[in-house]
């Protein structure tokens, strides 16, 4: 069981050098960052399952706004070649101020989450439904299919910024109008990664039940495209971009740029949010599954302390794992003890025999991260079941997806939570009334509308409204009571107490019999 769990979790690991991409940073990063944030998420969380690492959607809401800081013009250098002066990219340097930028802002995030932590607001959280998150999430991958397109083809591009309608246009643009220069071997790798890696998936999940172990498909992609990018030498006889440096050790700790705090507060807070609302759902669902609850303001304060700590350490932005987190639960791990020990024993394998993946072709991380977004595209098909079955849900999730395609990950995202809150107060206001009859021969109630067979209570109407009744839906409150009684209640009640004043004044004019006048009080009650 053990080493059943270390193999795919190395498996796992092999996805984070792909995730450092979507960050724009070497992909030693992304190993760093599969180990750092575990330690102080060990000591603060509150989950016994979750697996602390990078995710592709909040790897790419830095990863975009570290390549908007960082744009090529910034790095260029005078070239003189043969007489003729020239410019080029200082890519030490670019790439030097980029793992800058992602890890001060990482160090943001985390500060965000801490504070929100301690004022106790994690219960904001709740706003973010499943639609909003699903049309996000599915906005994002089409981001980080867009992102991951140059890499494939390994052709170049210029840096843009802007909404996401220009910004990925131009860049599109770029890749078509530079489309000759293809470099063929990191295009066969990266499609053949793609289509190897989503087969062997489909492969998994239709025999999860039949197969003892699922297939570490990353890990063995990875190892075979590494040997054969050393035996074949792609890089100096065919021109392959390779990862070409992996350092042995880990970085040093260092202290995060606080002029980059005020650059990146805004795509920080909204990328802190989505961070934390991916780990505490998942962590719900394990803590549902065992039996035990879960501190969501803790949580807020766990996550920030892990990103702060792993920011200091040249990592990127945490959440949670997924495929580790499931790795972590279907292996019987039941406390955090288990991630710190496999953790170790995976960084310690692949920092160790990191320079053997020097060879490793970029084209084939990035055809790793395509093909793990295959889950994310499947989540269109949710429209239509939404659509069915609630149609403001739909509508959420249709205008967050678009909103976050045209806008960018972190007004797309708010833009989807303002439009939520709007549905909130229309359905509120518009509340779904209906009237109830019971199912024959039994105490079960539902709408007369909705099902067949229905029988109202005789003489009685059982009216039911599906929101609190206040000051902004009083009036269709009381409009849909009286179509669904039939009558004004108030105009008759109104009617009767002027008829029994009308029978007050005849009883003192013409001094009835009380007899007679008992009769008429009983007849118009």
């Amino acid at each position: 069981m053990f080493l059943r769990r270390e193999v795919l979790k190395m498996n796992w690991s092999t996805c984070c050098l792909a995730y450092a991409l979507l960050v724009s940073v070497s992909p030693v990063y992304g190993l760093y960052s599969a180990f750092f944030p575990i330690i102080p998420y060990f000591i603060f969380g509150t989950s016994r399952h979750v697996s602390v690492g990078p995710f592709p959607v909040t790897c790419l809401m830095v990863g975009s706004v570290v390549m908007t800081l960082t744009p090529d013009d910034d790095f260029l250098v005078p070239l003189n070649i043969s007489g003729v002066n020239e410019t080029t990219v200082d890519v030490e340097a670019r790439e030097a101020q980029r793992i800058v930028i992602a890890c001060s802002m990482t160090v943001l995030i985390g500060l965000i989450q801490v504070i929100m932590g301690l004022l106790q607001v994690g219960f904001l959280v709740r706003y973010l439904s499943d639609p909003l998150v699903g049309g996000f999430t599915t906005a994002a991958a089409l981001h980080v299919f867009i992102s991951q397109l140059k890499t494939i083809l390994s052709v170049p591009t210029s840096s843009h910024s802007g909404l996401f309608s220009i910004a990925y246009v131009s860049t599109l643009g770029d890749v078509l109008r530079n489309i000759k220069q293809t470099n063929t071997a990191d295009l066969l790798a990266g499609l053949m990664t793609i289509a190897v890696v989503m087969t062997v998936k489909e492969f998994n999940a239709k025999f999860q039940h039949k197969i003892p172990v699922s297939i570490p498909i990353e890990l063995i992609v990875t190892v075979v495209a590494t040997g054969i990018s050393y035996a074949v030498d792609l890089e100096s006889r065919y021109g392959a971009s390779t990862v070409r440096s992996i350092p042995r050790g880990f970085a040093s700790p260092s202290l995060p740029d606080q002029g980059v705090f005020w650059k990146t507060l805004e795509p920080g807070f909204s990328t802190a949010v989505v961070g934390y609302a991916v780990a505490v759902s998942v962590a719900k669902v394990y803590a549902a599954k065992n039996d035990y609850a879960i501190n969501g303001n803790q949580e807020l304060i766990a996550f920030g302390i892990s990103n702060v700590f792993s920011g200091c350490f040249s990592s990127f932005v945490a959440s949670t794992a997924l495929s580790r987190t499931a790795v972590q639960a279907s292996t019987g791990g039941k406390t955090q003890v288990a991630g710190v020990i496999s953790a170790t024993v995976v960084m310690v394998v692949i920092l160790a025999l990191g320079q053997l993946l020097e060879p490793l072709q970029k084209s084939v991380l990035a055809g790793v991260v395509i093909a793990n977004l295959r889950g994310m595209f499947l989540q269109v098909l949710d429209v239509l079941v939404l659509w069915r079955q609630n149609r403001a849900d739909c509508l959420i999730w249709i205008a967050t997806c678009l909103a976050s395609v045209v806008l960018g990950l972190d007004v797309g995202l708010l833009t989807g939570l303002a439009f939520e809150i709007c549905t909130v107060v229309f359905r509120t206001q518009f509340p779904t009334c209906s009237t109830l009859g019971s199912i024959p021969h039994t105490d079960i109630y539902r709408n007369v509308k909705g099902y067949k067979n229905i029988v109202e209570v005789a003489g009685v109407k059982i009216f039911k409204c599906n929101s609190p009744i206040y000051f902004a839906n009083i009036d269709y409150f009381k409009e849909q009571l009286k179509k669904a009684v039939g009558f004004d209640a108030v105009q008759v009640f109104k009617k009767r107490n002027k008829a029994l004043k009308k029978i007050q004044k005849l009883m003192k004019k013409e001094k009835l019999k009380t007899s007679k006048v008992r009769l008429k009080l009983g007849f118009f009650s």
